[in-house]
């Protein structure tokens, strides 16, 4: 493997935990918005804050890092995704911040309106980012960005219906691994009700995103033809693991059953994720950048795979026990009602 290739699987193994953990970090805050009249989605929403509130603000640490890494790694493609896709980029920034604030405030505002406010801002917040996110990923898949300073088109490049399928797809799946992670965490919290709550909504979601991920599959037969030829030959065997764990998922919670469903939620969206990877290879930009034509000069890929690897002994282990301590309520957060939900409360 050259060392190209390595850093390309360091970007790819960012966007794969970013997607996972930051991809439910969104759909979390979609259920917030879905839930309803502050009374009637009282306790979803204050499992939701109870469940995000010590992680939520580390998941955004895996956009900077790969952010970093394609800048560092690879400055063509990255000049190039920038450049033409400065608007869907540009609003799922806005939409970070803004949902950022939105939870910060949803509680400590003094007034109720401003509440009310920051509550709906960090819902539609959370779904439009993914949504821009997504916009960006199909021009990419479409052949849409080509090599150069903003040579592509601003609009057209990711307005179009490759990028809006894969858009809605990144709402749902968000909203689809949410969903299962909140049902183990309403069981953490003991709270049975919450459990069956979004035990249907993590259903539902999972149907909605199925639905969309076939659209999907059409969408980039008709416009992304070299990506869907990799998913159906060298990607294939991952397609259907993701199926399998999808499908594994669904019985789990049918029959209530809760162990495991995370892993094989998460395992499905990653699955998917290095599917596309391998189809996509060898490039960057499908059809106009490969990986070694836009790579940085080789004193710049070894600092950074060296980097990657203090990460790998410093950063994950952190961030590992960051999210056990949570799991195991050690840590909670602080701001607002931090108290869990329990069964029988207003």
């Amino acid at each position: 493997m050259s060392k190209a290739d390595a850093v390309a699987v360091v970007l790819w193994i960012g966007v794969t935990i970013y997607a996972v953990f930051g991809g439910a970090d969104f759909g979390a805050g979609l259920w917030s918005l879905l839930a309803g009249s502050r009374d009637r989605g009282k306790r979803p929403r204050e499992l939701i804050d109870w469940a995000i509130g010590p992680v939520w603000e580390a998941n955004h640490v895996w956009l900077i890092f790969v952010l970093v890494v394609l800048w560092t790694g690879f400055p063509s493609a990255f000049e190039a995704v920038f450049s033409t896709l400065f608007i869907p980029l540009s609003l799922a920034a806005l939409g970070v911040v803004l949902r950022g604030s939105g939870f910060a405030f949803h509680h400590n505002a003094r007034r109720a309106r401003g509440r009310l406010l920051a509550e709906r801002l960090f819902g539609l917040a959370s779904v439009l980012t993914p949504f821009f996110l997504g916009t960006v990923v199909g021009a990419v898949a479409g052949g849409r960005v080509p090599v150069g300073n903003a040579t592509g088109d601003p609009v057209t490049s990711w307005v179009n219906p490759l990028s809006l399928v894969i858009g809605a797809l990144f709402t749902a799946t968000g909203a689809y691994l949410s969903a299962v992670f909140l049902v183990s965490d309403a069981r953490r919290a003991r709270a049975p009700d919450l459990e069956r709550y979004f035990g249907t909504r993590a259903l539902v979601a999972a149907v909605v995103t199925g639905a969309l991920a076939a659209v999907g599959l059409f969408a980039l037969h008709r416009h992304a033809r070299y990506v869907f030829d990799g998913l159906t030959a060298d990607g294939l065997p991952l397609v259907i693991i993701s199926a399998l764990c999808g499908i594994s998922v669904l019985v789990l919670l049918h029959r209530r059953a809760v162990r495991g469903t995370r892993v094989l939620a998460a395992g499905a969206v990653a699955s998917v994720i290095w599917g596309w990877a391998i189809a996509q290879h060898p490039y960057l930009l499908p059809k106009e950048l490969t990986i070694s034509a836009g790579a940085a000069p080789s004193a710049t890929l070894t600092a950074l795979l060296v980097v990657f690897g203090v990460a790998v002994l410093l950063v994950i282990p952190a961030f590992a026990l960051l999210f056990t301590l949570a799991q195991r309520s050690v840590v909670e957060e602080t701001s607002g009602p931090s108290r869990r939900p329990s069964e029988g409360e207003a």
